[in-house]
């Protein structure tokens, strides 16, 4: 059964090998008829790639330890749905998902109506860029990353799922993150397909000779752009629940792999509406959505290669050099292509116009990505140089460490945290500008303004005082203020979907922005020792003053309850799937009972030897507890760290929020005019 699913995996990547010469030809001679069969052909390929995929969950489902990756993932004691979601736990599971997943976004597009609207020939290179990446996975898979090699004696257990793993956050986390790489994989195809067919721009009538690429795969931008954001912020919450440090963000380099795509991908977003409404930057959204399906592989270079040390990062297994080879040249089209087209878009305006407003946000988006990718690689750039370092002057040589050492998490926050907080300044007044000269809504823009001053003088007044801490909660508090006072003096507005989409995402953002700009400088944590016979209680204090005018400060009091010590339900051959230890505090603010802390120390049976904290919180929308359990001591005493995390929901619900709207800018477009132009 294994031998025949690698075969379907094989056949699958000679499908597209083949179909991909076919179409050369095709376009070569000026011919289409073979493009249908084409389309019947990656049905086909999708067809066996999803057997393959259903064959490897079939053996996690009955535990068939003959299967190596099986066998490395899994375990008797692991429950189902973990056993279900281990097929993309390590490097050759996932990457197969990867390529399910650029396999299917495939096929529904062909089944969407716009795909029938395409000429022929952007319907060919269309399949040629696409057949090309569907064979560069599945040839990873089939040569490098097969994950269907057998045992030849099958133990009698397998090594587990690692317990990190076994969370929520994890189990979604990376299908969200592959389904929206996969999404972008469509737009990236079509818009260099549609500018080599020479169907856009318009042609002498003024006329477009079909609809334009970012027309056409609207829908999938939108829904990949989405998946994307939701990956990371639950990345996010799996690491501030899971690992333990009361943190969310590490600026890990596989962090920060999966960043890149979206920034790209979010200054794509404004630059689009560029060209929707004054036609210009076309060949600059089409290097932007290719640059962003390329980002999205060298993020997968980066997870797989072994060129970075992280948590979450994959050995080489050989696909690293294909990887980066396959980058390259992508990147390479990605220039040529549009740069020789002979469509020439017309000047941007300033800063003082909408569009040129629109513009600077793209490149400071842009910008941001490069800072983060070159911080992010640094240690493969500094090994590149000592490697060299016998021809540069004996100064040089001096000042390089003796080995590549990674940025340290402060140098991104000195760096990237202002551009952040810059960025939500921006949105105070990028929605009230027109597009030519002049402002929408100025009465809005002028509260706006006096929003941002209130919000920074209460946070002075909290004890905000860390500058960029200031200008994020202000700026942000300041923009939401502005967006709101926007639709409250023009609800007309509330009827266009797509306005309300981008602003519900600006929302979001500023949402997540304030969480950050309190969240992180001001956490506060506190290393306790409780003991239950004694009734031992403890007294921590939030951040900020009493005389505080947020709900953000206070004194909090926890009391040790109970000590249980207990096993999960779920096991195997009488051996539970882990054991635990659990506390139980009671937390009281100001003499009030806020909620119950139970934090865990877990114990699997894969890793007899590694204790794994399980994290509790009581939920607040202003000050967060956050406890975990580090051991019990022999006197019986619970030694524990407590953080107090004040507005770090408010990240979450940003995220929920940034997921959410880009639901109503899938809605067909309003039709283009002066009116609809001034409004969004």
């Amino acid at each position: 059964m294994y031998t025949t699913a690698h075969l379907f995996l094989v056949a699958s990547f000679l499908c597209a090998v083949f179909s991909t010469g076919a179409l050369l030809t095709q376009l070569a001679t000026q011919r289409n008829n073979l493009l249908v069969w084409a389309e019947r052909a990656h049905m086909a390929l999708t067809l066996l790639v999803t057997v393959a995929v259903l064959v490897l969950l079939y053996a996690f489902t009955t535990f068939d330890f003959s299967l190596e990756y099986v066998a490395q993932y899994s375990d008797l004691t692991l429950p189902l749905f973990y056993r279900l979601t281990a097929l993309w736990a390590g490097q050759a599971g996932s990457l197969l998902f990867w390529g399910w997943s650029v396999a299917l976004c495939g096929l529904v597009f062909m089944l969407c109506p716009p795909y029938r609207n395409l000429s022929n020939e952007t319907k060919l290179w269309y399949w040629v860029f696409f057949f090309t990446i569907m064979g560069f996975f599945l040839l990873l898979i089939t040569a490098w990353s097969n994950p269907f090699i057998t045992l030849p004696v099958p133990p009698r257990d397998g090594m587990g799922l690692n317990p990190l793993l076994q969370n929520p956050g994890m189990i979604f986390h990376p299908p969200l993150l592959f389904l929206g790489y996969g999404g972008f994989v469509v737009p990236g195809c079509l818009a260099l397909a549609q500018t080599l067919s020479g169907r856009l721009p318009p042609n002498g009538t003024g006329e477009c000779v079909e609809q334009p690429w970012a027309e056409t795969s609207r829908a999938f931008i939108l829904v990949a752009w989405l998946l994307l954001t939701a990956g990371i912020v639950l990345g996010a919450w799996w690491a501030y629940m899971e690992l333990g440090w009361g943190g969310y963000w590490a600026w890990d380099p596989v962090e920060n792999a999966s960043l890149i795509p979206w920034l790209v991908a979010s200054a794509y977003l404004h630059t689009g509406i560029v060209e929707s409404y004054r036609g210009k930057l076309r060949l600059t959204n089409v290097f932007l959505m290719a640059l962003t399906t390329i980002s999205a592989f060298f993020a997968t270079y980066l997870v797989r290669s072994g060129v970075i040390q992280s948590l979450h990062a994959y050995p080489d297994g050989g696909v690293g050099k294909p990887l980066l080879l396959f980058v390259l040249a992508s990147l390479l089209l990605a220039i040529v292509i549009p740069a020789c087209s002979k469509e020439r878009s017309p000047e941007i305006g300033g800063v003082n116009t909408k569009e040129g407003l629109l513009s600077f946000v793209a490149w400071f988006l842009l910008a941001l990505a490069i800072i983060i990718l070159i911080a992010t690689i640094w240690p493969v750039i500094i090994a590149g140089v000592i490697g060299i370092s016998d021809i540069l002057p004996k100064t040089w040589q001096a000042a390089l460490p003796q080995k590549p050492m990674g940025l340290e998490p402060a140098f991104y926050n000195r760096t990237c945290l202002p551009l952040f907080a810059c960025l939500a300044a921006l949105l105070i007044i990028c929605p009230f500008r027109q597009w030519k000269n002049g402002w929408n809504n100025p009465k809005a823009l002028v509260g706006a303004l006096a929003v941002t001053l209130f919000a920074v003088a209460i946070s002075w007044k909290m004890g905000i005082t860390h500058p960029v801490a200031l200008l994020a909660s202000g700026a942000s508090f300041g923009a939401l203020g502005g967006i709101v006072l926007m639709f409250a003096l023009k609800p007309s507005l509330l009827t266009i979907r797509q306005t309300l989409a981008a602003h519900g995402v600006h929302i979001g953002l500023l949402l997540t922005v304030a969480g950050v700009a309190f969240s992180g400088p001001y956490q506060s944590t506190y290393s306790l020792v409780l003991h239950k016979e004694k009734s031992r209680a403890a007294t921590i204090s939030s951040f900020v003053k009493s005389q505080s005018l947020l709900p953000l400060s206070g004194e909090y009091t926890v009391t040790l309850n109970e000590l249980y010590e207990g096993q999960s339900l779920h096991q195997a051959n009488g051996v539970p799937h882990y054991r635990f230890l659990k506390a139980e505090i009671s937390v009281f603010r100001n003499n009030s009972f806020v909620g119950k802390l139970e934090p865990q120390v877990r114990v699997y049976s894969s890793s007899p030897n590694q204790p794994f904290r399980e994290v509790s919180t009581v939920f607040s929308l202003g000050n967060e507890l956050y406890a975990t359990l580090s051991h019990i001591d022999e006197l019986g005493n619970a030694h524990l760290q407590i953080n107090v995390n004040p507005l770090v929901n408010w990240l979450w619900l940003g995220g929920i929020v940034m997921c959410l709207f880009p639901f109503l800018g899938l809605a067909p477009r309003r039709r283009r005019g002066a009116a609809t132009a001034q409004e969004i």
